[in-house]
């Protein structure tokens, strides 16, 4: 049966309080609120991003499209300004003179015929350009969103790091000259016991599992000599007597 100096059996529920601080600290950083807030905004902008592309895409297609055209209206409007130059010239010969006009004529249609099509590509782009400047302002306040929850997860980090390595040193200092058979057993249970090794025995009630034991164990538990290590007959923690009040 294991033995342990009954001091360091009760110190050991001291020990076990900061074990449980640490393990209250981890889960408090693995499950704060930011990090679900991130996770969610993570998704909105993953689900938007496709959008913001397609925008984005469509805007610069359009934009090429609107260049060449104001491009071939152009090289019409040349050409016609051309045209109306020689003819204004009284340079040409009535032949030459008649294909001049035919020909200007037929660039007047043409350029009709452009500047419609123009139009169009234009109103279409601004259309998208009024689309994606919707897509980029939403994908902005995303963003914004993200970065003060990543602030707020960062700051919460700091804070329960910085208490994590106060209560770390005070666990080296509460284990520290502890009998080490004693230490090496309550660690094995603690992790088998999902943290929580040692327990103390209050009345009749092991303070680990919150279970009475029965008049039987209560009576061994309790007439066991004090070095004695003794274990709870219902979770097997360490069960440490301590002064009733």
């Amino acid at each position: 049966m294991a033995t342990a100096p009954v001091e360091d059996q009760r110190r050991l529920l001291e020990v076990q309080a900061l074990d449980t601080r640490l393990q209250q600290l981890a889960h408090q950083r693995g499950n704060h609120p930011a990090l679900a807030t991130i996770a969610e905004l993570d998704g909105r902008m993953r689900d938007l991003h496709g959008s913001l592309v397609d925008s984005r895409t469509a805007v610069a297609d359009l934009e090429r499209e609107v260049t060449k055209a104001e491009r071939d209206v152009e090289q019409v409007r040349t050409r016609a300004t051309r045209d109306q130059q020689k003819l204004d010239s009284g340079a040409l010969g009535a032949k030459d003179a008649t294909a001049v006009m035919s020909e200007l004529e037929s660039l007047a249609r043409r350029q009709n015929v452009l500047e419609e099509a123009e139009l169009e590509l234009m109103e279409r782009l601004e259309a998208h350009q009024e689309a994606l400047a919707k897509v980029e302002a939403a994908h902005g306040e995303l963003v914004a969103a993200q970065d003060k929850a990543i602030a707020e997860r960062d700051a919460a980090f700091a804070e329960i790091d910085g208490t994590v390595a106060e209560v770390a040193a005070q666990r080296a200092a509460a284990a520290e000259g502890l009998d080490a058979q004693l230490v090496t057993l309550y660690d094995r249970l603690r992790r088998q016991l999902g943290g929580s090794g040692a327990a103390a025995l209050n009345g009749n009630r092991c303070e680990g599992c919150r279970l009475e034991l029965n008049p039987g164990d209560l009576a061994a538990a309790k007439n066991a000599p004090p070095e004695q290590v003794v274990r709870c007959e219902e979770c097997g923690r360490i069960l440490v007597r301590v002064p009733q009040a």
